[in-house]
């Protein structure tokens, strides 16, 4: 049984989320605090210290950009779910390892990583020379709000000639809503002016297909507009991508369909941006969950690993610390002898099941 990757570019909901001076402050007025009681007095203690004194919101960040996740890693060939913000790094990281380019092109980076572009002619040069691009990219879309593809202008191997993008989607107006996004008004480039071959399929829900040795299979979710989720089979192995889902009246039935579809997944990828208390009053019927209620539902659905994914942009670390801890706390009082891992997502985050 082989197994598979899964990494996370961008894990935060409706909004990137920012990081400001005064947040980095309070992380290093913390880390100085436990530094100061605890005294280690060498490179190797101050690394473990960090590595195991600190907690993460301390010692890490759980992201700023929105949903992007890389299922499976491949050579030149990726599959990916939404085109949030986090998209940009994951284009990035694509350009820098040469996989999105030509092996004999030549490109230029900037400082911070960014592929240089010149949008007045619309391609990608370095030295006089335009790039060439060798790589194909599945990008599987949930739905059509900002935060899921607003990564998509900003996406570097779209502006390379001979990378083929693939767009999937469910929404009838699936190609229109990413060509609305970049007119003059809005973005400096078109979507016809990208060079990379840009396709667009529609999918039909309950619909399951092969990509790359996956067997693919979607299902539509109860959202404003409506969102469609994702499973991913391969080897044995099962990965289900379900974002900007509310799960309400129907939940707790034994035929619940979603409890089929989360069936015996290896990993859960599963909307829990709301506490219980949000999801059920104040912002009932905004189409997302709870961390409750993902545990619920992964219990019941056999779900060996769950990540709670889209995480509310007005939390901070530590409070998506004590949400993370919460939800662990609630798996001993749902169901104490179940072996259910609980992670929560953060930009960065690798996963291998």
């Amino acid at each position: 049984m082989s197994s598979v990757k899964i990494y996370f570019w961008g894990t935060r909901g409706s909004l990137p989320a920012s990081v400001t001076a005064e947040k980095v402050r309070a992380k290093i007025v913390k880390a100085t605090q436990e530094f100061l009681r605890r005294g280690p007095v060498c490179d190797e203690d101050i690394e473990a210290f960090v590595d195991n004194s600190l907690p993460f919101s301390v010692r890490g960040v759980y992201g700023t950009s929105t949903s992007c996740v890389e299922i499976g890693a491949a050579e030149a060939s990726y599959i990916l779910c939404d085109a949030g913000t986090g998209l940009t790094a994951f284009g990035n990281h694509v350009m820098r390892a040469g996989n999105g380019a030509g092996a004999e092109a030549s490109y230029v980076l900037s400082d911070d990583g960014t592929v240089r572009t010149d949008f007045g002619s619309h391609v990608m040069q370095a030295n006089n020379k335009v790039v060439t691009g060798r790589a194909q990219f599945h990008i599987f879309i949930s739905h059509l709000h900002w935060d899921h593809i607003q990564g998509f202008p900003f996406f570097a191997p779209a502006y390379v000639k001979g990378n083929k993008v693939n767009i999937y989607g469910c929404h009838r107006d699936l190609k229109e809503a990413f060509i609305l996004q970049q007119p003059p008004t809005h973005f400096p480039v078109s979507i016809d002016s990208m060079s990379a071959d840009i396709s667009f399929t529609i999918l039909e829900p309950d619909q399951e297909f092969e990509i790359e040795g996956f067997t693919v299979k979607t299902i539509k979710q109860n959202h404003p507009g409506d969102s469609y989720g994702y499973r991913f089979d391969k080897g044995g192995k099962r990965i289900v991508y379900s974002t900007d889902s509310e799960h309400a009246k129907g939940s707790d039935r034994a035929d619940y369909v979603f409890l089929d579809f989360f069936h015996d997944a290896d990993l859960l990828i599963c909307d829990a941006q709301y506490s219980f208390g949000d999801a059920g009053l104040a912002k009932e019927n905004w189409g997302h969950s709870s961390n409750m209620t993902a545990v619920e539902l992964s219990v019941k659905a056999g779900v060996k690993r769950l990540c709670i994914f889209h995480n509310d942009p007005a939390l901070d670390d530590a409070e998506l610390d004590h949400l993370l801890e919460d939800t662990r706390r609630y798996l001993t009082l749902y169901d104490a002898n179940y072996p259910l891992t609980i992670d929560l997502a953060y930009d960065g985050l690798d996963i291998i099941v």
